[in-house]
């Protein structure tokens, strides 16, 4: 099933994200999260990929897995990091083999130790080329992403709305935003966007919080701001970890009710490879 197509029913889509965990009890962890997850019946979930493509195969064979043998349609994340074009071919036609129908096309982030991207040989240094070349060669249904409080390597947000036009134009067919916690800045995001008449579905992307040092350090690497509201909540009971729980699932089904209302096409969940909180925000959403 193409991702697209789960947009024309009118109905929200939920999705999940999950990461290649780095040893076999993470990955015997993540199939106990996502069979934990399968009864909530996400229209798709989704796998990322390691800096550097450091976890290509393993996210190949996790997403051919959640789709043949879990029976949940999977999309692969894929970036231009540390790989030729012919290097990108040869996984996408192993996706292809596999039935994968989606990918979402990326830059990435750098390999660990390494503070600044750099072009592949006969590689892609954007994401707007990956998207162009996958679109040009293959029946992939494409997606890019999306960032409400702007990329954290380019602080000019007009020249990031640039490129997020640029990527619709050579073919994303839907946008998936960069976490984030102040749900207004994901409407502002959207009527930039719109008001550049770009109309394909843009879902914000959702991070229950489940430790605030985490929280902290993910912020600082995204861009995405901390609202003070938030932050006294989750400072008041930052000693205790179920309570931090507790008001992070709070804060998240806030967030998705607000989004929802304002018009948000869904809602795509970043699990950290963890079910708990992201069952009783989707739970509070369903039962309300």
């Amino acid at each position: 099933m193409r991702i697209i197509d789960c947009f024309s029913s009118g109905q929200p889509v939920f999705s999940f994200e999950f990461f290649p965990p780095k040893s076999e009890e993470g990955v015997r962890n993540l199939y106990g999260t996502i069979e934990e997850l399968a009864p909530l019946r996400p229209s798709f979930v989704s796998v990322t990929y390691g800096a550097g493509g450091s976890t290509r195969d393993l996210t190949v064979d996790l997403v051919s897995r959640i789709k043949n043998e879990i029976g949940l349609e999977a999309m692969a994340h894929l970036t231009c990091v540390g790989h030729s074009a012919d290097e990108i071919a040869g996984v996408l036609d192993r996706l292809g083999a596999a039935g994968i129908e989606n990918v979402l096309a990326l830059r990435g982030d750098p390999p660990k130790g390494q503070k600044e991207f750099v072009r592949p040989e006969n590689g892609f240094g954007y994401a707007q080329e990956l998207v162009r070349f996958i679109r040009s060669r293959y029946d992939f249904c494409v997606g890019g992403a999306g960032y409400p409080e702007g990329h954290p390597q380019c602080p000019d947000k007009e020249e990031d709305l640039e490129h997020l036009i640029e990527k619709v134009e050579a073919g994303a067919q839907f946008v998936v935003t960069q976490l984030f916690f102040d749900t207004d800045a994901y409407f502002r995001f959207v009527e930039r966007v719109r008001a550049r008449g770009v109309t394909v579905p843009i879902v914000p992307g959702i991070m229950p919080v489940t430790n605030v040092g985490q929280l902290e350090r993910f912020t600082s690497m995204c861009g995405a701001s901390i609202p003070p509201a938030l932050y006294s909540r989750l400072n008041e009971v930052r000693d205790n970890d179920q309570a931090v729980i507790l008001a992070g699932i709070e804060w998240a089904t806030e967030q998705c009710r607000a989004l929802l209302a304002g018009g948000a096409p869904g809602v795509h969940f970043y699990t950290l490879n963890k079910s708990y909180s992201t069952r009783r925000v989707y739970e509070r959403l369903q039962f309300a």
